[in-house]
């Protein structure tokens, strides 16, 4: 469906994109995850023809985009503030694609109706903009660009402007509508719990750069990079020795997965695989600090600071979390031991 070849855009002396090769198959949502200035938005831009590059070029169904303007792209776009319309009430609002497109107002009555209804506003059409939610603006937002019927569908920060417990819902919910009608989406966020939720795959962005691509489970379980892993939320990161199965760290001798590499190394211990043990077993620790992890009241973080060494991250359930200032010793499962490696380049 799309295919970005060696795309760079300058502006001045900063490269945005620097030589960006990325492929989204029919009926794939693809979440671009990256920090701010790391050029993520600007692709999306690229795409729309909204931003010309500087080499490379863009295919949308194996055709060169070199020279098409936004309009004739066949792209739909929805932003992070919706841009709605405010002197137009709901129905006006979704119906502003298919007036461009020249559909009759029946049909286009017909399909507003139809919209409305599947992103769970049936009858809302003659209520003002101005007067809705910012769930329910989502909503309607989602409805006007999916109502040219784009063969891509490309989202920028869709749900940032939203509480965290109507994200979360809606994220599931707009996973949901994409497979059923078989969208081909492009989405870009800064938030890895949104993209790990919506996407089919993840691409993670630094400097202008591809850092990693894969579905989310092997982003999230083997970071291609120190700067991938820091950015999921990692920090249990050491320099180590890899020598016969094991590995010498500031936390000690860990035993790694069989599959990694020997020599020196960079290795994460993932908090699940810091495994609290009564005191006198393995590293000995004190538990400076422990919060909630994320919006999960079940899973608890605890900030370990051992004799010798940095601090370490645990996650554990609420039962087993112990209290600030309790000694505890601490043993890390192989599993949970990644070898963090360099960055990929192609998606």
């Amino acid at each position: 469906m799309l295919r970005l070849e060696d795309v760079t855009v300058r502006f001045g002396e900063r490269t945005a994109l620097d030589a960006v090769d990325l492929q989204v198959a029919e009926h794939e949502t693809v979440c671009v995850l990256g920090p701010s200035g790391s050029g993520k938005s600007t692709l999306l831009r690229v795409v729309a023809g909204l931003q010309r590059t500087d080499t490379g070029r863009v295919l949308l169904s194996g055709r060169d985009q070199t020279g098409v303007p936004p309009h004739k792209r066949g792209v739909g776009l929805m932003f992070q503030d919706h841009q709605l319309f405010p002197q137009r009430d709901v129905a006006g609002n979704v119906a502003f694609g298919p007036r461009m497109h020249r559909t009759g107002k029946e049909e286009t009555a017909r399909q507003v109706a139809g919209l409305l209804d599947l992103v769970g506003l049936p009858g809302a059409g003659q209520r003002a903009v101005t007067q809705l939610s910012g769930g329910e603006q989502q909503r309607v937002a989602l409805a006007r660009a999916l109502a040219p019927r784009p063969r891509l569908l490309m989202l920028d920060e869709p749900l940032g402007q939203l509480d965290r417990g109507l994200r979360e819902r809606l994220v599931v919910e707009l996973r949901a509508l994409f497979h059923r009608l078989g969208t081909t989406a492009l989405a870009v966020t800064h938030d890895h719990g949104e993209a790990f939720a919506l996407a089919d795959r993840v691409v993670v962005m630094e400097e202008g750069r591809i850092a990693q691509a894969g579905s989310p489970l092997e982003v999230w379980l083997r970071p291609a990079s120190e700067f991938v892993a820091r950015f999921l939320g990692f920090d249990n990161i050491t320099e180590a020795t890899v020598r016969g199965g094991t590995a010498e760290t500031v936390w000690g001798t860990l035993a790694v997965p069989e599959d990694t590499p020997e020599g020196r190394a960079r290795l994460l211990i993932r908090p699940s695989g810091v495994l609290l043990r009564a005191p006198g077993e393995g590293l000995r620790c004190t538990v400076a600090a422990r919060t909630f992890r994320g919006g999960d009241a079940s899973v608890v973080t605890a900030l370990l600071r051992p004799g010798d060494g940095p601090p370490l991250e645990a996650a554990c359930t609420l039962r087993e979390a112990p209290r600030e200032g309790e000694e505890v010793g601490v043993v890390f499962d192989p599993r949970e031991v990644v070898a963090l490696g360099g960055s990929q380049q192609a998606a």
